[in-house]
């Protein structure tokens, strides 16, 4: 198998008081505001080359130019932003490594907090981790494993921020039983869009924490979060078994999470290269020295085609960081920065075969392009607690995201790909699946209102509160 579709194949699948700070109110209230731009304050850079930085993200599809761009050293620097941006109708947008993909995380001739700077770890307990929310998932699983712990639900990808993922849910391998990250959160510190700086938690200011979970970032930005950490298992045994078809996959798939035989279930619907797809579960089981999973019993009775299985022995690290070796490869090709317009969402499972099915009788060759891959495993929903992550009313979803990686840059075909992912959006909600709301397509607040369903007024009502001017996360169009 060459070198670069073995790489493809094996890449990963995926505080409490409500105080406003009145020492930091009295320096924000007593900062300057530019010369060269009387509605923001000084510390907002202008210069050009900075803010063409920050009009683009990783999607690489919307394009928007920010009036300035802030990289706060602490709360109180984005506290005094959002006072000077309610007196001017600034809008501002949070920024984190700049993953979002359709222009979620820009604002045009707004300002941009660029959190990067905002990144310490800075207590680790035997069960807990404070975190600035602009470190990456990466830094904080390095450190946290340095004492033996890990979060108990890791994105497929560590490149991204802590407060980028708080801001819309955070899914991973392990979330049929650990639920979203948001789920693991124990407490947030926020500066909302009215400027105050807050803390909230399940006890305090309980409106605000589930506004702010996977709220968009419409009521407020995450600038440090209390997670939870679980005892970090040594190594992963990761079981890749490839299939004739999507019915003996999902089949698999149903048998082996319902028994509970993986601690994390994936798979993909892969280009085989000749113009079909090709089938994969991809599973894995932690253990410890010395209790290595029985591969037989492991596989009993599936069905896939065992003579091409992959079964891969790893330490907990190198298979969480599997995804950075794809990344590698992209970069390498000069694929990492071509546009990204991808689709995520949820199917019902009680018709996730049929739905992905025809959706993928409809699909073109280069739906997804050479590297990229449709996501499709179940999860069970019974962890899942957060109140603004939307889901399936059933006991079992099918993730089911296009991965869209085109083989070049061009702006014609990442526009098509934009128009088919709405159209297949109405086709998923039509069917009662919902999207992961990350994907490249335009929303509309009617849209937005649909989509959070009996979470709706709640929400709106958090907005009101907390942002009552609209200031924050333009790019949603939610409100």
């Amino acid at each position: 198998m060459p070198s670069d579709r073995r790489m493809f194949l094996g890449a990963g699948l995926g505080v409490t008081a409500a105080l406003a700070s009145h020492a930091s109110a009295l320096a924000a209230s007593a900062q300057t505001v530019s010369a060269d731009d009387p509605h923001l304050p000084a510390n907002v850079r202008l210069e050009p080359e900075v803010r063409a930085a920050a009009a683009h993200d990783f999607g690489r599809l919307i394009h928007k130019q920010p009036r300035g761009v802030l990289r706060p050293a602490a709360s109180a620097d984005i506290a005094g932003l959002m006072r000077c941006a309610k007196g001017h109708g600034v809008k501002v947008a949070a920024r984190g490594q700049g993953h979002s993909i359709f222009g979620r995380s820009l604002s045009e001739d707004g300002v941009v907090v660029d959190m990067s700077a905002m990144n310490a770890i800075r207590e680790i307990q035997h069960d807990r981790v404070v975190v600035d929310a602009g470190a990456t998932w990466k830094d904080l699983l390095d450190a946290t494993l340095a004492q033996g712990l890990t979060p108990p639900v890791l994105t497929n990808y560590l490149g991204l921020s802590v407060g980028g993922t708080i801001a819309v849910g955070g899914i991973g391998a392990t979330s049929s039983r650990h639920g979203v990250q948001t789920d693991n959160v124990i407490a947030l510190d926020v500066v909302t869009g009215d400027g105050n700086e807050l803390s909230c938690s399940a006890d305090s200011n309980t409106d605000l924490f589930d506004s702010v979970r996977a709220g968009l970032g419409q009521c407020g930005i995450v600038t440090r979060a209390t997670l939870l950490l679980a005892r970090a298992p040594e190594r992963i045994r990761r079981f890749q078994l490839f299939y004739r078809d999507l019915s003996s996959l999902t089949a698999d798939q149903r048998r082996v999470l319902t028994e509970g035989r993986f601690d994390q279930l994936q798979g993909a619907i892969l280009p085989d290269g000749s113009g079909g797809w090709q089938y994969q579960l991809d599973g894995a089981i932690p253990y410890s020295s010395g209790s290595a999973p029985d591969d037989k019993a492991v596989l009993s009775g599936l069905t896939d085609e065992r003579g091409a299985a992959v079964i891969a022995d790893l330490s907990y690290r190198e298979d969480a960081l599997a995804f950075g070796r794809f990344e590698n490869l992209l970069r390498a090709k000069g694929q990492w920065s071509n546009p990204q317009p991808w689709l995520l969402t949820f199917l019902r499972g009680s018709n996730a075969e049929r739905a992905a099915g025809d959706i993928l009788a409809g699909l073109k060759g280069d739906a997804v392009g050479p590297f990229g891959r449709i996501t499709l495993y179940p999860l069970l929903t019974r962890a899942f607690h957060t109140p603004l992550v939307r889901l399936p009313k059933e006991d079992m979803v099918f993730v089911f995201n296009l991965i869209r990686i085109p083989a070049s840059s061009d702006a014609a075909v990442a526009e098509r790909m934009v128009a088919e992912n709405r159209t297949l959006y109405d086709r998923i909600r039509e069917a009662g699946g919902v999207q992961y709301p990350v994907g490249a397509f335009a929303m509309s607040p009617g849209d937005w209102e649909v989509h959070f369903g009996s979470s709706w007024p709640q929400f709106r009502e958090a907005k009101r509160r907390y942002d009552p001017q609209h200031l924050l996360a333009p790019g949603y169009n939610v409100f």
